[in-house]
């Protein structure tokens, strides 16, 4: 900690005065920012002093916020006032303690009750926070962060299961839905269909029975009245032989009427299959043979990827996820197997950021930032790593 953050904490602890933004030490400014404004506020409030809408990413706002809060200017003052007005409750609990123990038990308490944006505001600006207290608050909210990111990851894994599985289970629902809703509709016509059947059948049951019933009349009336009846009944049934004769010819005839009137219909040809064009292989016109690659940072899923693209130029391939669950350790050790390494700033931590960095600029080794996880991004640095620097 300066002289200057030293003898600010020194009349602090004496006096009555909490302390501003600008005037706590530069190890607080970034767990601050980072923890205190969620990330739309804090975008909300640079806009606001700026005067404008920002293009910058989260990170780069976060940085410059980082770094204005050294001085006092528009943006630390603005800063200085949201933190007071979103966290006046914390300062008024904080302000009942008298001293430094008071200040570090009432922190400890909000650190095990989860409760720590306010608190530790409330507790930086406290008259009686002194320079091991910050420290000892910087440290817990470090661990805290880590913790935090751990169970994020772990919930979110869970989460993504969940989805899968609600997915899963919504397709089969649907499917089961489907297959419910044909057998009802097949069952209501199948039933439709026997409802009909059942009243012709009556419908021809009730007319066979009249006929029945009426032709029985008229062949009692006819036996009584034609004498001859049976030469009359073998000629009657030799005009109704030749009548379904005729009526069967007529049908015939009707049947090739229509079949020879009917134009001859050929079916359609099938259209060919659309076939896709199968994707551009991408051409690679450099070689790095018998060179170590090392990508650090990137998406997870495309790992595969990257490996395919770089041993396909003739290198060795070697990743570390920028600080996500990989050691700093590993990271160390793999920067100093490498001969090229590859940086992509867009999925890193900042300390294996200033790490990569740092072991780059002082061993002299060779290192290309990419800011987009993409393969074309990949190749466009390897393509860079093969033109002399």
């Amino acid at each position: 900690m300066c002289d200057k953050h030293a003898s600010l904490h020194e009349s602090c602890a004496t006096g009555s005065r909490r302390r501003r933004v600008w005037e706590l030490s530069s190890t607080s400014h970034c767990p601050l920012v980072g923890v205190a404004l969620p990330l739309g506020a804090l975008r909300k409030l640079v806009e606001r002093v700026t005067g404008g809408r920002l293009l910058h990413d989260d990170y780069d706002i976060h940085v410059g916020a980082v770094s204005e809060c050294a001085l006092r200017n528009p943006l630390s003052e603005a800063l200085q006032k949201e933190l007071e007005r979103r966290y006046a409750g914390d300062i008024a609990r904080f302000r009942a303690a008298r001293s430094t123990e008071e200040v570090g038990a009432l922190w400890a308490k909000a650190v095990a009750a989860g409760n720590v944006p306010g608190a530790f505001w409330a507790g930086l600006t406290h008259p009686r926070c002194t320079a091991d207290l910050e420290q000892r608050m910087c440290r817990d909210i470090h661990m805290v962060q880590h913790q935090a990111g751990a169970c994020v990851r772990a919930d979110m894994d869970k989460y993504n299961a969940l989805l899968a599985d609600n997915a899963r289970l919504m397709r089969e629902l649907v499917r089961a839905q489907g297959r419910c809703q044909q057998l009802q509709q097949d069952k209501a016509e199948m039933a439709d269909r026997h409802e009909q059947q059942m009243m012709q059948a009556r419908a021809a049951g009730i007319a066979k029975d009249t006929d029945i019933y009426q032709l029985r009349n008229a062949l009692e009336r006819l036996k009584a009245e034609v004498p001859e009846l049976d030469e009359r009944k073998r000629l009657a049934n030799r005009l109704a032989q030749m009548e379904e004769r005729e009526a069967a010819l007529r049908s015939q005839l009707a049947a090739l009427k229509a079949a020879a009137a009917r134009p001859a219909v050929e079916p359609p040809e099938a259209p060919a299959p659309a076939h896709e064009a199968a994707p551009e292989a991408v051409e690679i016109p450099i070689r790095l043979v018998n060179r170590s690659v090392l990508c650090v940072g990137g998406r997870s899923g495309s790992v595969p990827v990257y490996r395919n693209v770089v041993e396909r130029v003739g290198a060795q391939f070697a990743h570390h996820d920028g600080g996500l669950e990989d050691s700093a350790g590993q990271l160390d050790a793999s920067l100093a197997a490498a001969d090229l390494v590859i940086c992509q700033t867009g999925c890193i931590s900042h300390h294996a950021y200033w790490r990569v960095k740092d072991h780059c600029k002082r061993t002299g080794k060779r290192c290309i930032f990419i800011d987009n996880p993409s393969v074309s991004s990949l190749v466009r640095g390897l393509q860079e790593a093969a033109t002399p620097a």
